[in-house]
């Protein structure tokens, strides 16, 4: 599952891949499933802000400081010194117009920004589409203009950025303010190397929900989580990124997958349940086991799934339907048991639920007519949970992977394989550590005002937003 090609171009064919104009994909900064000691950016951090958003900057500076980073609000900067991150406050943008002098200040700092560094934009949201805004949404065209300029110029950063940097954007509602723990939670997700393939991402921070955990780096500490399609691949790197991060974790799959399954889970010290998630008492199942062995359960990873691609035209039944059956049907049968208030968190952690969905639920994709329904189905799921879900003071969301290196990937020929990696800005596919680590900051205290939201982990793929 390795990038032959990144290896290369990072080592004895870098000067031949310069001269000849070939991508060269830097590799990126990540963190390790099992422990987390590296610093949160890798180099001083600049913060800058529009005209009106002075105190909301001065409010973001201090929240980092505490973090025991070296954050600066004016542009000085020694000769050999790299800029870490940059955090531009913009909320308090009443126009376009007022986009222009921080955004040139940013550009002007982008050829000091280190490799793996961040950029990340804080904003407010624009109203949102048709039939019609909400009440709390901007109604001033100028103010609605100006707040989503912010998100195309997000985006469109994010495609020019090398060596590793990204670049994402927190966008919070009107009334939230920037020092709420979910706002704190997704500031130091996007600064860290826990993000290492989101970019080119607007997170939206709906309330001002959420917790700020004891411990940062170990914020899972005292729940209780079940994965789904655990013995192998995402599933077991998100098993073991929950456990690092605290959780007492239940690993799920099938009675073939029972070997796998119980090495993993024997690493993290949690417990295997060979089950068919297709029964349906599957639910049930799994929070009888859950709460016979740690007392309750607080966080469901609905990741289990299945590919059975074919083009339309050559498709059967079987293929179809038994896509279905354990991609969607059988999170939307569990959610019956888990999305009941009282079911998740009883013993007084928010209650989470998290879904794998897919890029190509979103943008579609050939040969994956089943595969991007279910996928686009867990998404319709996930928005229409998330109300019912906050009235508990819980939360649903998803992750959508682009191209992620996993076995499944690995038997793609060898040239569409490379071309799949260098669809995305930062010209190469993700690990399934990525995707572990979005999952594990949506499950976390901090991520309580993230609700109903789809997070892409794709390294901006050019498809899509």
């Amino acid at each position: 599952m390795s990038d032959t090609y990144l290896e290369l171009v990072n080592g004895p064919a870098s000067a031949v891949a310069k001269k000849l104009g070939l991508p060269r994909p830097a590799r990126l900064r990540r963190t390790d499933p099992t422990s987390v000691d590296a610093p949160l950016t890798p180099g001083p951090v600049l913060v800058l802000s529009d005209a009106r958003a002075t105190a909301d900057a001065d409010t973001v500076a201090q929240d980092l400081l505490a973090w025991d980073l070296d954050v600066r609000r004016d542009t000085h900067l020694g000769e050999h010194d790299r800029w870490g991150a940059v955090v531009v406050v913009l909320t308090g943008l009443d126009h376009p117009a007022a986009l222009s002098g921080p955004a040139l200040q940013l550009g002007s700092m982008l050829r000091r920004l280190a490799t793996g560094g961040r950029v990340v934009t804080v904003s407010r949201s624009a109203p949102a589409p048709v039939p019609a805004p909400t009440a709390d949404d901007a109604t001033d065209p100028a103010v609605a203009a100006g707040r989503l300029a912010v998100d195309a110029f997000v985006r469109s950063l994010a495609k020019e950025l090398r060596a590793g940097a990204t670049a994402n954007g927190l966008v919070l509602a009107d009334g939230v303010a920037v020092g709420a723990a979910s706002v704190r939670g997704g500031l130091r997700f996007l600064l860290s190397a826990r993000s290492a393939f989101v970019d080119g991402q607007l997170l939206a921070v709906g309330t001002d929900g959420g917790a700020v955990p004891a411990d940062w780096a170990r914020p899972l500490v005292g729940t209780v989580a079940v994965v789904t399609g655990a013995a192998r691949g995402i599933g077991a790197e998100v098993v073991r990124v929950l456990a690092r991060d605290g959780a007492q974790v239940l690993g799920v799959d099938v009675p073939a997958a029972g070997e796998s399954l119980t090495a993993v889970m024997n690493e993290v010290s949690g417990t295997a349940l060979q089950l068919d998630i297709t029964a349906d008492d599957a639910a049930e199942r799994i929070l009888a086991a859950a709460t016979s062995r740690y007392g309750h359960l607080d966080i469901v990873v609905h990741n289990a799934g299945i590919t059975r691609d074919k083009l339309l035209a050559n498709m059967t039944a079987d293929r179809f339907e038994d896509l279905l059956a354990v991609n969607v049907d059988a999170p939307l049968r569990m959610n019956q048991t888990f999305a009941v208030p009282g079911t998740l968190g009883t013993t007084g952690a928010a209650p989470r639920i998290i879904s794998l969905a897919s890029f190509s639920g979103l943008a579609g994709n050939r040969g994956q007519t089943n595969y991007a329904a279910a996928k686009a189905g867990l998404i319709g799921m996930t928005r229409a949970l998330a109300a019912p879900l906050a009235e508990s003071g819980g939360t649903i969301n998803a992750v959508a992977p682009g191209f992620i290196e996993t076995d499944m990937t690995a038997k793609m020929p060898p040239l569409p394989r490379q071309m799949a990696r260098w669809t995305s800005s930062l010209q190469q596919g993700g690990l399934p550590v990525d995707v572990a680590e979005a999952i594990a900051f949506l499950a976390s205290p901090q991520a309580g005002g993230i609700n109903g939201q789809v997070l892409r982990v794709c390294g901006q793929l050019v498809a899509g937003q």
